[in-house]
C-alpha cells in the first residue's frame, strides 16, 4: 500500500471512538459486567426527602363579588401579611358556601378566609379548616385599611409574625377553639419558601366587649416597644359550626344582633321620639294660658291706622280732655270723684281742726 493510504488509516482509527469502545469492552472480564447494578429498581418503595419544611399549611384568601374597595385594600393587606396564603378570583354570591371546600381542594389549600358582604355595607367573615372543621363566623366592624391609617410602623414583607392572645382566650372553651384556630390559619409554617426568617411584627387578638380586636404591631426594638403598622378591624362572632362551611352549631353568640335588627332598633327610637315630641306638643297646648303677659299702656297706639289715632287725641286735647289709655268711653263721661288728700299721722287738717275747737268750747259752757 501507498504510504499516503498507511497514514489516513491511521488518522481514522484516532478520530474513531467507537472503536476504541468496543475495544475496551472485549478487554473486560465478564466477572465485573455481573456486579453492575440493575437498571430498574426491584423495590416499590420511594426514598424519603429531608426537607424542612414540615408544617405544610397553605391558606386561601378571597371575597365574594360585590365587595367595596374599602373590603378589596382589606383583603390586599391580608394576603400581604401572610406569605402562605394564595390568591383566588371572586367567587359568585348566588353560589352556595360549601362550594369553597372544592376550591380549596383543587388549590391544595387546608385552610381557608372567605369575605362576603350585604347590603354594601356589612361584611362578614368566614374563617375554616378545610380539612374536617371547625369553621366560624363572623361580622367585621369598625374597618381601618393601611392606607387609611398612614402609621409610622413597618415590617419585612414575608416575615413570620408573634401571636398575641389576651387571658380570655383560656377561659372559655369557645375562646380556646377560636385561639387554635387563629394560630393554624395566621401563624406563618417555618421554612416556609416564601417567608423570611425573622420576627419583627406582633399579630394582637383582644377580647373586649364580647368582640375579638385584632391589631398588628411592629417590634421596634429589642426593650418591647412597639409601632403599630395596620389594618385594624373588630372580629364579632357570630357562630361556631364542627364542619367545613357548614354542619351542626357548637356555640352561637347570645349578645350578637344583626346589622338589619340594630338598624330596625333606631328606626323605632327615631319614631317613639316624634311621638313623644307630639304628645309634649299637645299637652303644651292644654296647660298653656290665654294671656301671657299685662297689655302695655301705650300698646293701643300701634292698634289700627296710625294717623286716625293721632288726630283723635289731638281732638281730645283740644276739649281739654287728657288722653289715657285702657279706658273707655263709659267710663270718660262718669263724673269724676275727689280724691281725699291724705295727712301725715297725728296731724289734723284745717277743717277737722276748727270743728275740734267748737265742740271743745261748747262743753265748756
Amino acid at each position: 500500500m501507498p504510504p499516503t493510504v498507511m497514514k489516513l488509516l491511521a488518522e481514522n482509527k484516532k478520530k474513531n471512538p467507537k472503536r476504541k469502545a468496543s475495544d475496551k469492552e472485549k478487554a473486560v472480564p465478564d466477572d465485573a459486567q455481573q456486579e453492575l447494578p440493575p437498571a430498574t429498581r426491584i423495590s416499590v418503595e420511594t426514598p424519603a426527602k429531608k426537607v424542612k419544611w414540615t408544617n405544610r399549611q397553605r391558606l386561601l384568601v378571597f371575597a365574594s363579588r360585590g365587595i367595596t374597595f374599602q373590603q378589596r385594600h382589606l383583603l390586599e393587606n391580608l394576603r400581604s401579611m401572610l406569605p402562605h396564603s394564595r390568591a383566588e378570583s371572586k367567587m359568585s354570591k348566588q353560589d352556595h358556601v360549601s362550594v369553597i371546600n372544592e376550591i380549596c381542594e383543587m388549590k391544595n389549600c387546608n385552610k381557608c378566609i372567605y369575605m362576603t358582604n350585604a347590603k354594601k355595607s356589612d361584611l362578614y367573615l368566614w374563617i375554616s379548616n378545610v380539612a374536617a372543621g371547625p369553621s366560624a363566623k363572623f361580622l367585621i366592624q369598625n374597618v381601618y385599611t393601611m392606607g387609611e391609617l398612614k402609621m409610622t410602623g413597618n415590617c419585612l414583607r414575608g416575615s413570620r409574625p408573634f401571636l398575641s392572645f389576651d387571658k380570655t382566650f383560656d377561659q372559655h372553651p369557645h375562646y380556646q377553639l377560636l385561639k387554635e384556630l387563629f394560630v393554624q390559619v395566621f401563624g406563618t409554617p417555618n421554612h416556609h419558601p416564601k417567608s423570611q426568617p425573622f420576627f419583627d411584627h406582633v399579630l394582637s387578638f383582644t377580647v373586649l366587649d364580647n368582640r375579638i380586636w385584632f391589631r398588628n404591631y411592629q417590634i421596634v426594638s429589642e426593650d418591647g416597644s412597639l409601632a403599630e403598622i395596620g389594618p385594624r378591624f373588630v372580629l364579632n362572632p357570630i357562630k361556631i359550626f364542627d364542619g367545613s362551611f357548614g354542619g351542626n352549631t357548637l356555640w352561637e353568640n347570645p349578645t350578637y344582633t344583626s346589622p338589619n335588627e340594630y338598624r330596625k332598633q333606631i328606626k323605632s327610637e327615631l319614631g317613639s321620639k316624634y311621638a313623644s315630641r307630639i304628645s309634649a306638643k299637645v299637652e303644651y297646648e292644654q296647660r298653656r294660658p290665654e294671656k301671657t303677659h299685662e297689655d302695655r299702656p301705650l300698646e293701643e297706639l300701634f292698634e289700627g291706622d296710625p294717623l286716625e289715632k293721632a288726630l283723635e287725641i289731638s281732638a281730645k286735647r283740644a276739649k281739654g280732655i287728657e288722653y289715657k289709655t285702657g279706658v273707655t268711653e263709659a267710663e270718660e263721661k262718669e263724673p269724676r270723684k275727689l280724691k281725699k288728700k291724705k295727712t301725715p299721722m297725728g296731724k289734723k287738717s284745717g277743717k277737722v281742726a276748727k270743728r275740734s275747737l267748737k265742740v271743745k268750747k261748747n262743753k265748756r259752757r
